[in-house]
């Protein structure tokens, strides 16, 4: 499975994503349902950090950013 395909699911999957952008060296992520995530399984796929507030998710990545969101995107 693919750095990407780690992410998207450990964050619930497509479908519990509204919004996904970079701002490196982070992934911003708007979820629909924070519960579904696993920050566990995020930073086993290789996030440094990550930071929820409500349904606000940052995944400290690196300069990898953009191009893991065009691969989640491509996922989608």
């Amino acid at each position: 499975m693919s750095k990407a395909e780690q992410i998207l699911a450990a964050l619930g999957g497509d479908d519990n994503i509204d919004d996904l952008e970079a701002c490196v060296p982070r992934l911003l992520v708007e979820v629909v349902e924070p519960s579904r995530g696993d920050e566990a399984a995020l930073k086993a796929a290789g996030a440094v950090g990550v930071v929820q507030q409500g349904t606000s998710v940052q995944v400290v990545v690196g300069p990898e950013a953009d191009t893991l969101v065009e691969d989640i995107e491509d996922l989608r």
